[in-house]
């Protein structure tokens, strides 16, 4: 069984831009931010939904979508749900909901149950994180101490998911696998 845990690494190729290469960007997602310059912050959030509005999937969010790959993702931009995931984790909300730094994230508890359902012989496949996440490096710790393996794509997302998948001959029906186990029935796939 794989899940995915995706960063915007993977929405990279397809025109939006992560917070690395807009300086500044990241603290202006702050609650405290908000408050205090309001203005600014909604500037900036109109900046990010006009940019996630004209993008597109590129081929990893199609290659996860195929493969019925779970995913937890950390973007707010809609891209897996676009190109056809039907299990989507947005732990950090959507356009019209996100989740500001500083405040809860009710989503938390969830990604770390499925993450919780990964053992021996499963993977979590994190693409696009960087180490400047908590949750991106408490959910890779998690995998790691129950058994999983914890494979990272960190550049060129577009073009290295789809080949990872189909090098390790990956079936096509994780999602069955992970739902079958949130059932209880853990059996070895």
């Amino acid at each position: 069984m794989m899940i995915a845990l995706t960063g915007a690494g993977i929405s990279a190729a397809s025109g939006i831009p992560t917070f690395q290469a807009q300086p500044g960007v990241r603290r202006k997602l702050t609650r405290s931010f908000a408050d205090k310059h309001p203005a600014e912050h909604r500037e900036v959030i109109r900046q990010m939904t006009e940019a996630c509005r004209q993008a597109s999937p590129n081929d990893a969010h199609y290659a996860l979508a195929e493969y019925h790959i779970p995913v937890i993702t950390m973007n707010v931009d809609g891209l897996h749900q676009k190109a056809g995931s039907a299990f989507v984790l947005p732990i950090h909300g959507n356009l019209p909901d996100i989740v500001l730094y500083d405040d809860p994230a009710p989503l938390y508890p969830t990604a770390f149950e499925w993450v919780l359902r990964l053992g021996e012989y499963d993977t979590l496949l994190v693409i696009g994180t960087s180490y400047y996440t908590a949750i991106s490096v408490e959910l890779k710790k998690l995998a790691q101490r129950n058994g999983a393996r914890v494979l990272e794509i960190t550049e060129d997302a577009e073009h290295q998911v789809r080949a990872f998948l189909e090098n390790n001959h990956v079936a096509k029906n994780s999602d069955e696998l992970f739902f079958a186990r949130q059932n209880g029935r853990r059996k070895r796939e």
